[in-house]
């Protein structure tokens, strides 16, 4: 009986397939480039698609027999193609897209939604509408950077609401959101550890911004209880075609950058792109030079209509100086603010040569295969190595109001390995009148480093005398003697993790998500350990109207797992997991047209078991501690042409329960968070192609030490920016800072003081 239902309903399963067909294929403008956002519409159905990045389309269980396939967008000619639909075959239709002059005459293109256009695959690892996940992201796409001439990626993050950059010692970047800190990222979804060297923008589509713990799909590597930071990257088109860009500015700011695509073959299944690019700026201040390059290959084949395969590369290279560490541990230091330091702003204790090198080799693999019409296999690997040959990481410490000693930690030899392997499945299909959206993935991570360091004591400086600055000579001849010892260390350790997650549509409104990750991490040098950690994701989403207003609600749990510390005293401190729990609730929008977008939402993220370490950087895990705030994203275009894009974050991150600093404020967390941008495009025909832009950055106080002494002062950045764009070329001008304002980041870095970018770009 039982074989005989299976061959029943394997009869019926395959009847219905074979009663349909897909649609699939590929829509370039007339110079061959992807023309995302297209519509492409089955006529005398309901069926569409929205053509994605890499130009692409696809459209799936089409009943058999004749339709007309109409592709548009504003600005350019519509284009209809009549298709028959044969059961069980896939009909490839491409269209190529031509500019409607008289519309262009008529009409200025919105690129707002371009802008902040939120369609991915990397949130909830499956395709998934922003108005259909339960979470809150914000994504920063390539089309804002080029409007606000971006050049650094600390830059793109401002760009995002509730969120602040700062660049680490290391000479990475970090971003807080939430009142965390996160030093890592993921790559077009998959984790890519990059700690010593640094990442460049010229190769990124968009960066997408996860807000809250993030543990459960994507592990605790690179995602904080704050949330996880997505970089994606510009992928090939099936055509020619690519960009040359050049920027100089102030502090000797100079910047070029290619962007090269081409087909390797008539059929056009194999494509090449190709960004490459070389910076450099010196610092405003007397201390701080940065000159690094990066080529960027990317290579895709379309092996058949069902598998797939993308090979990345990356290399990247720098001399730079290390940003000077500032201790105030001392008790009869005076400083309340980063202001009260007596040195001046723009000065600096060491000379400019002590250039820092790290280079990173990155290698990435991707295999997609159609399993079935609903079942789709994703493997991907990465493969990153960072090496430094020399580091010189410069110490001040203040001893009383007017004297300081000085000392550098040299790195080197420094090498770091990672991997990480991951497999993702996803699948739909229906229970009843329910439909599932299923993710199953299991992912393993592997990392190592050893390096080799001295520690160079240098001087004991009194400011109020001539002093002489620390450069690459004496600190090279202190490194030759034989009398201070170097030391040697090593650090290493893997994680496994297997996920789940289940988004039901209950109706056409209403959906939930279900999710668990399970993840065995293991430390492998001294003091290792092993560290289970089970993590669980809940959702809900009612769609008040249709694809336009939604309201959501969820509950995150986030991990981060906590390897041995070395206290001061030279003891050994092993923590244990850091979990957190969030609860978050709010209400999405997109309006048609992007008229009108953003979310509003309140968050609770509350930890049990906190980790915190004290001025005397003592680590201890005694208490609890609460994050909870509110955040408003807002995209708007109200005019034509003019587009809007702004945020505000409040944040009270706070050590509700400890045995010393209850009450206090999490370090580096400051309360107020707000970003805003309008660009204005003018819709004049006689002065066609010119924009405007203005916008800036506000960033509350925050403190630096945990006793809540020392302040981060707030500050308000105002820039500006005007353009002038033809059909294949571009010029920009953006004044930056325009009032000139003294300000540090969150760890107490000085900042650029005014300056300017003067950009021009060709496209070909």
């Amino acid at each position: 009986m039982l074989k005989f239902l299976t061959l029943f309903f394997s009869i019926l399963t395959v009847q219905a397939f074979a009663q349909t067909g897909t649609i699939k294929g590929t829509v370039t403008t007339s110079d061959g480039k992807p023309a995302e956002f297209v519509n492409v519409v089955l006529g005398g159905t309901n069926k569409a698609s929205i053509v994605n990045d890499a130009g692409n389309y696809t459209i799936n269980k089409v009943p058999a027999g004749a339709y007309t396939l109409t592709a548009s967008f504003t600005g350019l000619l519509t284009q209809k193609s009549i298709i028959t639909v044969t059961p069980g075959e896939t009909s490839v239709v491409n269209f190529t897209l031509v500019e409607d002059n008289q519309q262009l005459k008529e009409v200025v293109v919105n690129s707002n939604s371009r802008q902040t256009n939120k369609e991915t695959e990397y949130v909830a690892r499956m395709p998934l509408k922003n108005l259909e996940n339960p979470q809150v992201y914000n994504v920063v796409g390539k089309e804002l950077m080029k409007a606000q001439l971006m050049t650094d990626v600390k830059e793109v993050f401002r760009a995002a609401a509730g969120v602040a950059p700062t660049e680490y010692v290391t000479g990475s970047f970090a971003v807080l959101f939430r009142g965390f800190t996160n030093f890592d990222y993921a790559r077009n979804g998959m984790a890519t550890s990059v700690y010593r060297s640094g990442t460049e923008i010229a190769n990124l589509e968009r960066v997408e911004l996860i807000k809250g713990p993030s543990g459960t799909l994507f592990g605790s590597q690179i995602s904080t209880f704050g949330g996880a930071i997505n970089l994606v990257t510009k992928k090939p088109y099936a055509g020619f075609g690519g960009e040359v860009d050049y920027s100089m500015g102030s502090f000797d700011l100079s910047r070029a950058a290619i962007d090269l695509n081409t087909p390797l073959n008539k059929e056009k299944t194999v494509l090449l792109r190709f960004n490459a690019v070389k910076h450099q700026q010196n610092s405003s201040s007397e201390y701080g030079k940065n000159k690094r390059y990066a080529i960027s290959p990317s290579l895709s084949y379309q092996a058949s209509d069902r598998l797939s395969f993308l090979f990345d590369f990356e290399y990247f290279n720098s001399d730079a100086n290390r940003l000077a560490y500032t201790l105030l541990f001392a008790d009869n230091v005076p400083f309340k603010s980063a202001k009260d330091i007596p040195l001046g702003f723009k000065k600096s204790f060491f000379q400019n040569d002590l250039l820092s090198d790290a280079e990173a080799t990155k290698y990435f693999g991707q295999a997609k295969y159609l399993i079935s019409k609903n079942w789709t296999s994703t493997t991907g690997v990465s493969h990153v190595n960072e090496f430094l040959n020399h580091s010189y990481q410069p110490y001040v410490e203040w001893i009383n109001a007017t004297t300081a000693s000085t000392s550098i930690r040299h790195f080197g030899p420094r090498e770091r390995t990672y991997a990480n392997i991951q497999q993702n499945f996803n699948g739909s299909f229906n229970t009843g009148k329910i439909h599932h959206n299923i993710l199953i993935g299991a992912s393993y991570e592997f990392n190592d480093e050893t390096l080799t360091y001295k520690a160079l004591e240098l001087d004991e400086i009194d400011i109020s005398k001539p002093f002489e600055k620390s450069g690459l000579s004496r600190v090279t001849g202190l490194l030759a003697d034989n009398s201070i010892t170097a030391s040697n260390d090593a650090y290493g350790g893997n994680s496994f993790g297997v996920y789940a997650s289940d988004v039901i549509n209950w109706t056409d409104r209403l959906s939930t998500m279900l999710s668990l990750r399970f993840d065995r991490f293991k430390q492998t040098y001294e003091g290792g350990f092993v560290q289970p950690s089970l993590s669980p994701k809940l959702g809900i989403v009612y769609q008040l109207v249709k694809d336009k207003v939604s309201l959501f609600g969820n509950f995150m749990n986030g991990f981060q797992n906590q390897g041995p510390v070395e206290q001061p005293d030279g003891s050994l401190f092993k923590p244990k997991p850091v979990f957190a729990n969030q609860m978050e609730g709010g209400i999405k929008a997109e309006l048609p047209g992007g008229v009108l977008g953003g979310s509003i939402s309140y968050y609770h993220i509350g930890i049990d078991n906190a980790l915190r370490t004290d001025d005397a950087l003592y680590s201890f895990q005694d208490g609890q501690q609460v994050s909870k705030g509110v955040e408003v994203e807002l995209t708007a275009t109200p005019l034509t042409g003019l587009n809007i894009v702004a945020g505000y974050g409040f944040n009270e991150n706070k050590f509700t329960k400890a045995d010393t600093y209850e009450g206090k404020l999490a370090t580096q967390a400051p309360k107020h968070i707000v970003n805003y941008w309008v660009n204005y495009r003018l819709p004049f025909e006689s002065i066609k192609g010119i924009g405007l832009g203005f916008g800036g950055n506000y960033i509350g106080d925050s403190y630096l030490n945990s006793s809540n002494t020392y302040t981060i002062p707030a500050y308000h950045i105002i820039n500006a920016a005007v353009s002038y764009q033809k059909e294949k070329w571009r010029f920009g001008f953006k004044l930056n800072n325009i009032t000139n304002v003294a300000y540090w980041d969150l760890v107490g870095n000085p900042q650029f003081t005014r300056n300017f970018v003067a950009n021009f770009s060709f496209k070909f």
